[in-house]
């Protein structure tokens, strides 16, 4: 392990994409390179460990919550909360683009250099296979976070993230087009899909991909695509390694646990705890739920006064990356945009019941029953708001579908993000752009 720490310092260093000739920030003294499939472990589990946690930071920019004014922690979070992206304060905690480039680093001497020096077996095949698959996930995160949501029509021009596949200290990294990011974030999922023959991953290295996550994560590439066919199989395809729901009615505990039924890889701190002590929950947020039969409500939320603090997220019992419950709604989303709807409401109907008291769920049923393609899609896109409350989905599924207006109060003023404001795109840090003129 001393050797591999050794080695791992070339990496640690590689914060993103510094220039088109130096792509590291200090030399380091000498290196050792790993020769044994334990050797190149140790290597992808600093990659693993390296995921940032960049969706906690995008909580502060949707309608889930309030930031606390008299927090400590204020003005690291005030310029993010406030959309002032343009000349934001130096405090100013910077969204993890360096971080997630640092994981896909890790990922590339895996997919380069471990095919050549370790023997064939199902290890290293399924080590190459979680190495594709986490640098296809860093990828999509780095391209929804500071690119256009993808677009058919546009996703050629629109201008995405650059792309590193090997250290190259000649290659001037300059952003592809978004479609070009997403052909790549498929080739390495493809990949991924040959070499992965781990169908799960057992509890303590669930963090790992395995063939559940994979498709789990196939069924959200394609569901921001509005690949909605692909999307549906995908998700039907993960169901069939964790179909498992907690029912809330006979287990109070939160789904979004590392070792619940439901977890299919608990890697991301997905709302840290800093965010979560310097907030309370919007009531925008808590009035979507029924508080009498949304058995949810009560385990997500507890009373602060007036307002109502997150009792999810800031433990790291609670890393989450996917769970069955997403697969489902993106199932039961996904039917609905393509008019089967009986399906549809059959795959949300399945979820529900695990989530409402009895009576709740039978006059859900009578409602969901009777609505339209456009009022099931609303009620989905609502469900997924109360499920994953504070999980680091909700600013990717508004910058995918209404894109609306939002106005967050701090210290007396009001600040809005207008429908479709371009600021539903994040910049590129400004470290990021100091150190590499090309973004």
């Amino acid at each position: 392990m001393k050797k591999i720490s050794k080695y791992i310092l070339l990496f640690i260093a590689a914060i993103a994409i510094t220039s088109c000739d130096n792509y590291l920030d200090v030399e380091p003294i000498g290196k050792v390179i790993p020769e044994t499939l334990t050797d190149f472990r140790a290597v992808l589990t600093k990659g693993y460990e390296a995921y940032p946690k960049h969706k906690s930071l995008t909580t502060l920019r949707g309608d889930e919550l309030v930031l606390n004014e008299y927090s400590d922690d204020l003005i690291y979070f005030k310029d993010i909360y406030t959309w002032k992206d343009a000349n934001p304060d130096r405090i100013t905690t910077e969204f993890q683009y360096q971080d997630l480039y640092n994981v896909i680093f890790y990922a590339n001497v895996i997919i380069n250099e471990a095919g050549k020096k370790i023997a064939d077996s199902e290890d290293k095949n399924q080590l190459i296979g979680e190495a594709h698959a986490l640098r296809a996930m860093a990828y999509f995160d780095l391209i929804n976070l500071f690119a256009k949501p993808y677009n058919s029509a546009t996703a050629s021009t629109d201008r995405g993230v650059p792309i590193a596949l090997k250290i190259d200290l000649e290659q001037a990294y300059v952003p592809e087009s978004v479609a070009t990011v997403y052909n790549q974030i498929l080739f390495d999922k493809e990949e991924a899909k040959n070499l992965l023959n781990k169908d799960t991953q057992i509890k303590g290295i669930n963090y790992r991909f395995s063939k559940a996550a994979l498709y789990a994560l196939e069924s959200r590439i394609y569901l921001y695509q509005k690949e909605w066919k692909k999307a549906a199989a995908a998700a039907t395809t993960a169901l069939t390694y964790n179909s498992t729901l907690v029912d809330l009615n006979t287990n109070a505990i939160l789904p979004n646990n590392y070792d619940a039924t439901e977890s299919i890889m608990a890697l991301e701190d997905v709302f840290d705890n800093k965010v979560k002590s310097a907030s309370y929950a919007t009531p925008a947020l808590t009035g979507v739920y029924d508080r009498t039969n949304d058995l949810r409500f009560a385990l997500y939320f507890q009373a602060s006064g007036s307002r109502f603090r997150f009792k999810k997220g800031g433990e790291q019992n609670q890393k989450c990356s996917f769970r069955t419950a997403e697969l489902y709604l993106t199932k039961a989303e996904t039917l609905a945009q393509l008019n089967n709807l009986d399906e549809a409401k059959t795959t949300l109907l399945t979820f529900i019941k695990n989530r409402y008291t009895q009576l709740g769920f039978d006059q859900l049923t009578i409602d969901i029953n009777a609505m339209d393609q456009a009022a099931l899609t609303d009620f989905i896109y609502q469900e997924r708001q109360r499920e994953f409350a504070a999980e680091g989905h909700r600013w990717f599924d508004l910058r995918r579908t209404t894109q609306k207006q939002i106005t967050h109060s701090l210290e007396g003023n009001d600040y809005n993000l207008i429908q479709n404001d371009p600021r539903y795109t994040l910049p590129f840090p400004v470290s990021a752009r100091l150190n590499n003129p090309n973004l």
